[in-house]
């Protein structure tokens, strides 16, 4: 169950009020989703409206920072005229949504997704076929693995320093690699699918530090280095090669951001993060 001090570090009403309050253009609202456990998400509708806008995703890392991302992207969503939405995943429900939610380690954080963002086309009549998605940290590790799991849901992603990755390996066992897995049923890796997402990996230029928060496992090491820095160039190689195999000419990119390390907030006050996702998510838009 979604408790209430969690509610309140995370800064959401846990009210029965912010499940019924109106979506207000321009105005950032806490909701929840009334399923098996109340959900809660953050949401921002342009002031002109959101009648068939895009939607893009923000999803925060382990310190679970979903107000800071709705807050810090509000103005990007305003003017791009996309609507934002910025699940929480508590700790509590979700404590392996970076990997999707594996049988027996709490509740699926990509179906949850899902139920968000049905709820938002609903409410606003945005275009939810297609997602664009942005994940930091942990979220960063949600976002490119929802991708694998969920092609035809993604439109483009941007993953900004995830500590590890999965790798487009069949031979290797998920979630090191796309071999099916028992802990996430119901879910085959489609190599033509998810490999024709253009995604693009950022990641600071001083985000170098091998820190308690980073998965330190020699097989992790081995097969995509030492710190995030090593493993978002080696993932952005591997899903290039692999694209090719299949005949695709997917964009993969990955660009550094300036004067910052692990740091949401540094990224997006230093290393001009938010403009750089926005670009690479709706350039066309800007």
């Amino acid at each position: 169950m979604f408790g209430y001090r969690s509610a309140l570090a995370a800064g959401i009403d846990s009210s029965k009020e912010a499940i019924e309050e109106p979506v207000r253009p321009g105005i950032i609202s806490s909701r929840i989703v009334e399923h098996a456990f109340r959900q809660p998400y953050f949401l921002y509708v342009p002031r002109h409206g959101a009648i068939n806008a895009s939607v893009f995703v923000t999803v925060h890392g382990i310190s679970r920072n979903a107000r800071e991302h709705a807050e810090s992207f509000a103005s990007f969503a305003e003017h791009c005229g996309v609507v934002l939405v910025a699940p929480y995943f508590s700790q509590h429900d979700f404590p392996d949504y970076q990997r999707l939610g594996r049988k027996g380690k709490g509740a699926r954080a990509d179906l949850a997704l899902d139920r968000i963002v049905t709820e938002v086309g609903r409410l606003t009549g945005a275009q939810t076929g297609k997602l664009f998605l942005f994940g930091y940290s942990g979220g960063a590790q949600f976002v490119h693995r929802y991708t694998l799991a969920h092609p035809q849901r993604v439109a483009k992603a941007v993953l900004g320093a995830p500590g590890w990755y999965t790798f487009p390996d069949p031979t290797v066992k998920y979630p090191k690699g796309i071999a099916q897995a028992k802990s996430l049923p119901g879910v085959t890796f489609d190599p033509s699918g998810f490999l024709a997402i253009p995604t693009c990996v950022l990641v600071g230029e001083r985000d170098v530090r091998q820190d308690v928060a980073l998965n330190k496992s020699p097989k992790i090491e081995r097969q995509q280095g030492a710190t995030r820095l090593e493993r978002g160039g080696h993932w952005i190689a591997a899903m290039t090669r692999a694209a090719e195999v299949q005949g695709l000419k997917t964009s993969y990119t990955f660009h550094t951001l300036p004067r910052s390390r692990h740091s949401f907030t540094q990224s997006m006050r230093r290393g001009r993060m938010g403009e750089m996702v926005f670009d690479c998510l709706f350039g066309n838009k800007k």
